[in-house]
């Protein structure tokens, strides 16, 4: 996260939005007791490989996960929207993916070459890097494209509950952000976005935390929900550590709305084809489906909740 906030300086002192501290947390203007601990567990990169439609699943169906997204650029889109239709109490977001990181595994833009070209490398496929997109993408190509992920995902028969941001992509530049935001509240569907004490987000880089409250203000504002905080997990580098990693995060989190990102996958034996980082995607889902992690969640009296919670919650507090 430690870029994906630079847009948010820029939009509050365009706003001139203050950006002092409310002492009331996300969670408890959302209707959640005072002081609870409330947390998403959310599983990112559904649809891009089948294995990482069987690892969110199975995070979900025999864990605490209690979220998704997918990746509708990817192959493997269409199954996990399917799951999705066929459990329509279950909470899948869009992925917006705006990124195709891996070397030889890769996957284009929905609303096509001709339509966002700013977006597409030599091999026809959307950008390695970040960076790149920041360079080459314009903000009318950015919204072009989530938008059409948005019409594939509605064209499908399935409602996203929620936005967030593959590789933070969205965050990197003030007008992504702004096509971004602009596209959930057009829609009515939340998007992830941190407003409140940052406990984990600030700690990535100090000068994030001033920024946001009022980026909570403006998100808040529009009638969407707004987390007090993400963790993003990338603090831990061996698979070992993983199940340690969430026990410590649900014993020492302030009390408020955090979401807790995992990429967890049931890796077979060609996910290594694709990418390297099987063991931790691996680890992330046996934390998640541990009986010691079930357990914390219990001795600490963490409440978990959904993003189709949030909106419903959200909607209630108007």
């Amino acid at each position: 996260m430690r870029d994906m906030l630079f847009a948010a300086a820029v939009v509050l002192m365009a706003a001139g939005m203050a950006p002092a501290q409310d002492a009331q947390t996300y969670a408890e203007k959302l209707g959640f007791p005072k002081g609870a601990k409330v947390v998403i567990f959310h599983v990112d990169d559904a649809g891009m490989h089948h294995d990482a439609n069987v690892g969110a699943i199975e995070a979900m169906e025999k864990g605490v996960a209690t979220s998704a997204s997918i990746m509708f650029p990817c192959p493997w889109a269409a199954a996990a929207a399917a799951y999705a239709k066929e459990h329509p109490e279950s909470d899948f977001g869009l992925h917006c993916t705006l990124t195709a990181e891996w070397k030889s595994y890769r996957w284009g833009p929905v609303a096509g070459k001709a339509a966002v070209p700013g977006l597409v490398d030599e091999e026809g496929c959307l950008w390695h890097e970040v960076e790149q997109v920041t360079a080459k993408a314009t903000p009318d190509e950015v919204e072009k494209e989530l938008r059409a992920q948005l019409d594939r995902s509605l064209t499908m028969g399935w409602r996203p509950t929620h936005l967030d941001t593959h590789m933070g992509t969205v965050f990197a530049t003030m007008p992504f952000m702004e096509r971004y935001v602009k596209i959930g509240a057009e829609y009515g569907i939340p998007v992830m976005a941190p407003g409140g004490h940052g406990q984990y987000v600030a700690a990535e880089d100090e000068k994030i935390g001033p920024l946001l409250p009022g980026l909570g203000q403006m998100v808040w504002s529009l009638g969407l929900p707004v987390l007090d905080d993400v963790h993003t997990g990338y603090g831990c580098k061996d698979p070992a550590d993983k199940k340690a990693q969430v026990i410590a995060f649900l014993r020492e989190m302030k009390p408020g709305l955090t979401q807790f990102i995992v990429h967890a996958t049931r890796p077979s034996e060609n996910f290594k084809e694709v990418t390297g980082s099987g063991p931790m995607r691996l680890a992330e889902l046996e934390a998640l489906t541990s009986p010691e992690v079930r357990q914390v969640v219990e001795e600490e009296k963490v409440i978990l909740t959904t993003w189709r919670e949030l909106k419903q919650r959200r909607d209630a507090a108007k």
